[in-house]
């Protein structure tokens, strides 16, 4: 079952297979019932193309269809989605497309004993064609790297946090200045699941996912930095330990520091995947209490971290960058740093600004740009630091990263900016941003390599 768990599917064998049994059904798919040889003329060759030609139009009509409904009607995602995923979509459409079609014409040809083949033969080229296309889909936002991922065990298997490694009133935490790693400290970290009430907020949030970096498990414990993150929208707090890689990013930054790393606690702002609080106080829900009371005063009371708000930082990517970077601009005195993977150039609910507006402020924009970084950043001066990163392809959200760095270092911000290459707006940003992310956060936090 390890091994099985184990295996990857965004690339190497489980990618070459379903690359073979998508190219095999689309070759299936495409020949026309009865083949090439009979169709000699330009004519019959063309005739013998339509279908094909047919249902790649109607595949591409219904998926953009549904995109725009998604998108315009229905408000299940703030923004369009990738050209990448619209295309393996629109593939998956159309060989179920030529699959019926291929099926109608078995059913006119003799030999009624053999009409299961054609079916048969279809069904298996479909179910070829879409396994690549959901490959491709993944692959592309870089949630779920491996089958434990896929099925959810690996985290499953994640334990409640313990007693034992809870906050100790009784010995009270060292500084990082003067703290000495003591010999057999851990190599790992621990990645542990608690439930954080909603005590000021009222918001029921699901769990939240805790690393303790090796030092941690030091006794005396040192006073450790504080990252919150939160994870994109639709999505939870399991997609860090999925798609942003949380565990093995942040325990090679803890060997390269002597077992010393932030305290990480990812949490949910959201209360369900499809849900989208904006990371405000709204109609909706009391997020930005959530995050700005609720979150802080069970972080302090449960665990053994330096309380300085120079010291802590809220993290995430997409839907979590853009509440990241609210966070900073909203709350200096918490939350003084930012890593940003990329984040939308303000928080909403739909593409158009006044749907965002109507449905969590009833009309309010003066109530919504009151909260909203871009306004926050005009009118504020900040002494902190923000890290964004948008992937290279992603060119919609790598603008909203240039007009945000730009607003923040005016604002008085220390900013880096990166560009992922080759990702578009995918879990890889946040994967691959880590690292530098912390990099550049190291010496405010005092943490010496």
């Amino acid at each position: 079952m390890g091994f099985a768990e184990d295996l990857r599917i965004v690339d190497g064998p489980v990618l070459w297979a379903a690359w073979a049994a998508g190219a095999a059904g689309a070759f299936y798919l495409l020949l026309p019932p009865g083949g090439w040889r009979r169709r000699r003329t330009p004519a019959a060759l063309l005739a013998a193309c339509l279908p094909a030609l047919a249902a790649v139009l109607l595949a591409a009509a219904v998926v953009l269809a549904a995109h725009w409904l998604l998108v315009y009607a229905l408000y299940a995602f703030p923004d369009v989605l990738p050209p990448e995923v619209l295309a393996w979509s629109v593939a998956g459409v159309a060989a179920l497309l030529l699959a019926l079609f291929r099926i109608r014409s078995a059913r006119r040809r003799p030999l009624p004993s053999r009409r299961w083949v054609p079916a048969a033969a279809s069904a298996a080229a479909v179910a070829g064609l879409l396994g690549l296309s959901a490959v491709q889909i993944n692959a592309y936002f870089g949630l779920n790297h491996t089958l434990g991922d896929l099925a959810g065990t690996a985290v499953a298997r994640v334990q409640p946090l313990e007693q034992e490694l809870q906050r100790r009133p009784e010995e009270r935490p060292v500084g990082l200045d003067g703290w000495t790693p003591p010999p057999g400290l851990p190599a790992a970290g621990l990645v542990r699941k608690a439930a954080i009430p909603g005590t000021a907020s009222g918001f029921r949030s699901r769990e939240a996912y805790v690393y303790l970096p090796p030092a941690y498990q030091a006794s005396p414990r040192p006073a450790l930095p504080v990252l919150v993150l939160v994870s994109g929208q639709p999505g939870g707090p399991s997609d860090w330990l999925t798609g942003g890689a949380l565990r093995s990013r942040m325990d090679a930054f803890a060997r390269a520091h002597h077992g010393v790393a932030p305290v990480v606690v990812v949490v949910d702002p959201n209360g369900a995947p499809e849900a989208n609080t904006l990371c405000m106080d709204s109609r909706i829900a009391r997020a930005d209490t959530f995050l700005a009371t609720d979150v802080p005063a069970w972080i302090r009371g449960t665990l053994d971290v330096d309380p300085n708000p120079r010291q802590w930082a809220a993290g995430g990517f997409s839907f979590g960058a853009t509440c990241a970077v609210q966070l900073a601009t909203r709350h200096p005195d918490i939350y003084s740093a930012a890593l940003a993977f990329s984040s939308e150039e303000e928080p909403a609910l739909a593409k158009e600004r006044h749907r965002t507006i109507e449905a969590a402020f009833g009309g309010d924009t003066a109530a919504f740009e009151r909260q909203i970084p871009l306004r926050l950043l005009q009118e504020r001066r900040y002494d902190g630091a923000a890290y964004f990163a948008a992937g290279e392809r992603d060119t919609q959200f790598v603008r909203y990263l240039d007009v945000l760095s730009a607003a923040a270092q005016r604002a008085g911000f220390s900013v880096r900016r990166q560009l992922v290459p080759d990702v578009g707006h995918s879990w890889e940003v946040a994967a691959r941003g880590l690292p530098s992310g912390l990099d550049f956060l190291a010496s405010r936090w005092g943490i010496a390599p």
